[in-house]
């Protein structure tokens, strides 16, 4: 029995065609149109035997929207009628990705802004330079709100004179923008199958492939049942689509079809699906979707172990190792301190992890370290770490506020070492962490969390295994005086490391930053000498300080937080690199130039061991220049949405991100993804030279 929603459908789409196909012609100069359209081309002067880009403009009223070639239940694609002089042909349009509109239970595939539908005319070759081209077509489409649906018509016109083919570069910028909205054709052909009134669509794409609200737009109509939820698996390097088959769908259907798999809001591949064998698609799916993420959990689990053999987290591991070789035998002191750090890491990256997945879900466009790109976290950091060398170098030791003795010891302070140990190591990454948090971002929220958890978890392992493997802990040396010449000695690594925070505040704040924490290090100082003085007379007095001191601190990290960064004064380079520039990679890569496109940061210490192991060498410098590779740099110490965009289109949560576009015209060649960790002879291996 038909249901009243199809009843619906097919009476609008009946009274839709009958209005676009007898009655539209009529409406002329009767109403003004609810979208506006206009032909516009890529260039006026077409070359003979070659092909020129139309672009049909279409511009909705507000509250006014059109519709995708397949409208979804309800409404009517675009219908073009050409009138074309001899000698030129007008292809097939193309759609941009659609939006979806769901109206009364009905689901719909529109575009609600201004959107551009784009058709190649061929241009043969018996045309004569000089030749008036005038370009005519009748565009028809319906114009709907969430109430009403008003058919409209128009005839669009344009006059060419056939060329040089000649792009002036405002046209160049402007068409391009309207491809960018097209979805990008795959060069291999989809997998379907269907079964039990499902189908499940396989479509190639790399495992490293970032996803965000993944759709699926079958061209087709009446294949798939658009209200119902589509269900979003990997398996290796295949994306797998399972939904409901529409209710009068054939369980026979063996014929290939058109789509376009959506992959970010902006992002899509265009694909065609054959019949086959879809593996995994349907209930066995479930056991590879569980096995492909608990593979992600073990690369987050080791990429937070490998965490602990970085830099930028071995001053504050420094402070564990004296707490744990105060502990000696006491197995319950040292199971609870080692639980309590364990929180402050696991509770501290899913914190961390949350934020991100909030703030991007929200629309901002930031990776992974995200709190490193601001100057008042930076500067909160730097006044933190001066706190805690002058410490550990014994200048205060006021107990109550003991920052390095509260880090060091008991329950309260293994949690807050967690803490600031996650904290710190978030700029650090490397081999099975970029992996786990590059997926992180595409699964669903719960799947992420269990990642982030893994990666924390990872962090806090060595110290949970010494801590309850009672044999490690006895391999450890027993307290002694040793341990405060200890606590002296990494007030070293400690000073360094607030010195680093020093120099990032001015890379990302710039000079005005760099003043601020300047006088907070002279206020600090200040601070410490004076309450030296009165703790033993007064400890009222010395609080009272230490609440004007932070008064002082927040009043610099508010004025902090307007400073903008200087120009960059970077040191001598081997080789020369090139802002990134979307715009001059594009044309770069149109020249056929092969280009070799890294992202880094002032604060990722992977990044910068890699420039100095592998980028800036004498070596790679010859490798380059005899090969014609150019170099392109994307800073992204500052936040910046456009390379936070690009890392997340190329499954990367943060930098380095390391790309390699092969000397090669055409735009859809996908560049090669290089490894973390680098050097010179990886980068020959890479560019296969």
């Amino acid at each position: 029995m038909m249901s009243l929603n199809h009843l619906r459908i097919i009476m609008l789409s009946c009274l839709a065609l009958l209005f676009l196909g007898s009655n539209a012609h009529a409406q002329i100069g009767d109403f003004p149109l609810n979208i506006k359209a206009q032909l516009e081309a890529e260039t006026t002067s077409p070359a003979p035997d070659s092909k020129v880009t139309i672009a049909i403009v279409m511009s909705p009223d507000e509250g006014w929207h059109g519709y995708w070639e397949n409208p979804g239940d309800a409404g009517v694609g675009l219908q073009l009628n050409w009138t074309l002089p001899d000698g030129i042909t007008a292809g097939k349009p193309r759609f941009p990705i659609p939006d979806r509109l769901i109206i009364s239970d009905l689901m719909n595939f529109t575009y609600e802004g201004q959107h551009s539908f784009l058709v190649d005319l061929i241009i043969d070759k018996s045309i004569a330079v000089g030749t008036s081209i005038p370009i005519s077509v009748e565009a028809d489409w319906l114009a709907c709100t969430d109430r009403i649906c008003v058919p409209e018509h128009d005839i669009l016109s344009l006059t060419l004179v056939a060329g040089d083919g000649s792009i002036n570069d405002t046209d160049l910028s402007r068409f391009g923008e309207y491809r960018s909205k097209l979805a990008i054709p795959l060069d291999q052909k989809a997998t379907y199958q269907i079964k039990d009134k499902e189908i499940a669509i396989a479509i190639p794409l790399p495992a490293n492939a970032a996803i965000e609200s993944p759709y699926f737009f079958p061209k087709v109509d009446q294949l798939i049942n658009y209200q119902a939820p589509q269900q979003i698996m990997r398996d290796g390097d295949m994306l797998i689509v399972t939904t409901s088959l529409d209710e009068y769908a054939p369980d026979t259907f063996t014929t290939e079809f058109g789509g376009i798999m959506q992959i970010a809001p902006t992002y899509g591949i265009e694909l065609i699906a054959e019949s086959g064998i879809v593996k995994g698609g349907f209930t066995e799916g479930v056991d590879d979707g569980f096995g492909a993420v608990a593979l992600l959990l073990l690369s987050a689990i080791l990429g937070g172990i490998i965490l602990n053999l970085m830099p930028c987290v071995f001053p504050i591991i420094g402070l564990k190792a004296l707490s744990l070789a105060k502990l000696g035998q006491d197995d319950k002191a040292a199971k609870r301190e080692a639980l309590y750090y364990s929180a402050g890491v696991i509770l501290s990256t899913m914190a961390l992890g949350a934020m991100l997945l909030l703030l991007r879900a929200g629309g901002e466009q930031i990776g992974w370290a995200f709190q490193l790109q601001s100057p008042a976290m930076l500067f909160a950091l730097f006044i933190l770490m001066l706190l805690i060398t002058f410490n550990l170098m014994g200048l205060y030791e006021l107990s109550s506020i003991s920052v390095g003795q509260e880090l060091t010891q008991g329950s309260t302070g293994s949690f807050w070492t967690g803490v600031l140990a996650a904290f710190i190591a978030t700029p650090c990454t490397g081999p099975f962490m970029a992996v786990a948090l590059g997926a992180a971002l595409i699964l669903p929220a719960y799947q992420a969390m269990m990642l982030f958890f893994g990666l924390g978890f990872g962090l806090a392992l060595p110290y949970l295994l010494i801590a309850y493997v009672r044999i490690l802990r006895e391999k450890m040396p027993k307290a002694g005086p040793w341990m405060e010449t200890l606590r002296k000695i990494m007030a070293i690594p400690m000073a360094l490391t607030a010195i680093a925070l020093f120099w990032l505040l001015g890379r990302v704040g710039g000079n005005e930053a760099m003043l601020i924490g300047a006088a907070a290090l002279l206020l600090t100082l200040a601070l410490i000498f004076y309450i030296r003085r009165q703790q033993k007379q007064n400890l009222k007095i010395a609080f009272t300080i230490v609440i004007a001191a932070l008064g002082f601190w927040a009043i610099g990290g508010v004025l902090i937080t307007d400073t903008r960064a200087s120009a960059r004064n970077d040191t001598k380079k081997y080789v020369q690199t090139v802002p990134y520039d979307k715009e001059k990679l594009r044309k770069y890569r149109q020249e056929g130039k092969a280009v070799f496109l890294y992202f880094t940061a002032d604060w990722c210490v992977t990044c910068k061991v890699n420039e100095a192991s592998a980028i800036q060498r004498e070596e790679t410098a010859k490798l380059l220049n005899d090969n014609d590779i150019i170099l392109m740099e994307g800073d992204f110490t500052r936040r910046n949405p456009e390379i936070a965009n690009i890392l997340y289109q190329y499954g990367s949560a943060g930098v380095p991100l390391y790309l390699y576009f092969r000397s090669s015209s055409d735009l859809n060649t996908e560049p090669k993804t290089l490894p973390q960790l680098l050097t010179v002879d990886i980068l020959k291996s890479e560019f296969g030279l």
